[in-house]
């Protein structure tokens, strides 16, 4: 009696089986009508007619694998490889129509509720105890659909991230490799990393430990905007970073006031312009950068710009002239007598940062003829006068 009813019941789950193959066309048409209630689905992302052929295909399948063991391997369409391949091929479609992951896993859902809506729908009253027996296996079958679905995608979305990254980085280090960019080599690269070719621009340099700092920073992505991307670009042991300004931002730089420098680059060394005009000035800028960042002092402890550091380039390009106004001024100064050198250094230096006689009497706390009489001293070893702004800045550059 036993087998008699076991018997009967796969003969009537055959049959509820058969029901919803013959009700395809049914279940193909309300998960297209649900389906486009997801706001991905329903811009268009994926055609009609291939939200149509792809339900019809997933259903079949899944019905055909909601028979009973010895029919499903009598039938090529409903076995586990055929419903595998087709979800593998699924997923990565569905990736490459840019799907969200979400709404991927919304619509895969709705295959389950679907099925099983249509089951309890041409079912008896007495199949219940029969339905709940077999919702495991409904279940089961179309979570591994689902697992299969979402492991391909995330295949195909990895895949496609690694060949954009790889085109970005085609593109990045064609920008950096001429001073003398095509038009269309613009063009190209602009489209290549979603960005405006006319835009104004950032870009900091570093090499050693500060590189590697900056290149977790880059990697994070935490100074900008979300909206904001970070390029990366490595070569000849320097690393650079550049990034597109936002309008407002980008539209106030290059004038006058302080460069905007991201709090999250404030801590690292390292060289930085600020709000060059459009990927063509991108390469003398990453050169400009790269220079500022040979510059930098141990001391230093933050990004260093042109504008703060003028006269450390000004003094190495006339090294390489082979001018050194730093020798002949410790020459000058070799007759100081004891102690002289160093009080001449302090009120000098403090004079040149404030440009004031007596605002630097009041920070050294000498009297103003104290300052004067230095002032006038070290004219007579050095031979500057620092009212002399031209004067004045061969010392700036010397003590650069």
């Amino acid at each position: 009696m036993h087998n008699t009813e076991r018997a009967g019941d796969a003969s009537r789950w055959g049959e509820l089986v058969e029901g919803l193959h013959g009700r395809l066309e049914e279940l193909v048409e309300l998960f297209v009508t649900r389906v486009q209630e997801i706001p991905e689905y329903a811009d268009n992302r994926v055609s009609l007619p291939e939200l149509r052929n792809t339900a019809r295909e997933t259903f079949r399948r899944l019905i055909d694998g909601l028979r009973d063991e010895k029919f499903r391997h009598s039938n090529s369409h409903g076995s586990q490889d055929s419903l595998a391949r087709f979800a593998s091929e699924l997923g990565a479609k569905r990736a490459r129509a840019g799907i969200s992951p979400e709404a991927l896993i919304s619509a895969v859902r709705l295959d389950f509720s679907i099925l099983w809506a249509d089951l309890l729908q041409i079912a008896d009253a007495e199949d219940a105890v029969l339905l709940t027996s077999h919702v495991d296996q409904v279940w089961r079958v179309v979570d591994e659909f689902a697992t299969q679905t979402h492991s391909s995608y995330s295949s195909e979305r990895v895949r496609m991230a690694q060949e954009e990254s790889n085109i970005r980085r085609e593109f990045i280090a064609r920008l950096f490799s001429k001073s003398e960019l095509s038009a269309d080599t613009i063009s190209q690269a602009a489209a290549a990393l979603v960005t405006d070719p006319e835009a104004r621009f950032s870009i900091v340099a570093a090499s050693g430990d500060a590189a590697s700092k900056l290149r977790t920073i880059a990697t994070q992505g935490g100074w900008l905007q979300p909206s904001q991307r970070l390029y990366v670009h490595e070569f000849g042991g320097s690393t650079y970073v550049f990034w597109a300004l936002p309008r407002a931002q980008g539209a106030g730089s290059g004038g006058a006031g302080p460069a905007y420098i991201p709090a999250a680059i404030t801590g690292i060394p390292c060289g930085y312009v600020e709000g060059f005009s459009g990927l063509r000035s991108l390469p003398s800028a990453a050169r400009t950068a790269e220079r500022l960042a040979l510059l930098l002092h141990p001391a230093d402890r933050g990004p260093l710009t042109a504008a703060a550091a003028w006269a450390r380039l000004a003094k190495q390009q006339l090294q390489d002239a082979g001018l050194d106004l730093w020798a002949d001024l410790e020459s000058a100064l070799s007759e100081c007598r004891d102690g002289e050198r160093e009080r001449l250094t302090e009120t000098v230096r403090n004079f040149l940062h404030t440009g004031n006689i007596t605002t630097t009497a009041q920070e050294l706390f000498c009297h103003r003829n104290t300052i004067l009489n230095r002032l006038n001293r070290f004219q007579e070893l050095t031979g500057i006068d620092l009212a002399v702004p031209a004067q004045a800045a061969r010392l700036v550059v010397a003590w650069a």
